[in-house]
């Protein structure tokens, strides 16, 4: 009897639909490297939040990243944009909105984090993560999926 009831306890549990990862964590270093290159944002996710961590020892005003979210085919305007914009406005211009979302720029052994709305997101379509800071979004880059 007892085998029976754990047996279908098994069963119903291996029916549960796994939970969805709604976060991802990602590194950047003093080498100007991130240490991934894709980040897949489940569908059924409402908001999703990039963590970025700095693991290099470089000021912010040296060697500072952040991560910004936008179409692909905006990457390159949005960034140009966000150098002119300055440090002080984490090399985003205010009130872009090409930008999907973006985190502050920070330093050497600090972390920071943004949360955006999913439904910003549509199928089909090319999105790209990237550091603002001058010289580094063409190599800070990665692409972001909308996956199910």
């Amino acid at each position: 009897m007892f085998a029976k009831i754990a047996f279908t306890a098994v069963l119903g549990l291996a029916s549960v639909p796994a939970f969805a990862a709604c976060d991802v964590s990602i590194e950047g270093n003093d080498s100007m490297q991130f240490n991934t290159k894709s980040i897949v944002v489940d569908k059924t996710c409402k908001e999703f939040t990039i963590n970025l961590k700095h693991t290099g020892k470089l000021p912010k005003a040296a060697m500072g990243h952040n991560v910004v979210v936008s179409k692909k085919s905006d990457e390159s305007a949005v960034a140009t944009d966000g150098m002119k914009a300055g440090l002080d406005n984490n090399y985003v211009k205010a009130g872009d909105e090409r930008v999907i979302a973006h985190t502050d720029v920070i330093g050497g052994g600090e972390s920071t984090s943004v949360t955006f709305d999913v439904s910003k997101l549509k199928e089909g379509e090319d999105y790209a993560f990237f550091c603002s800071f001058p010289g580094h979004w063409s190599i800070m880059t990665g692409e972001i999926k909308l996956g199910s």
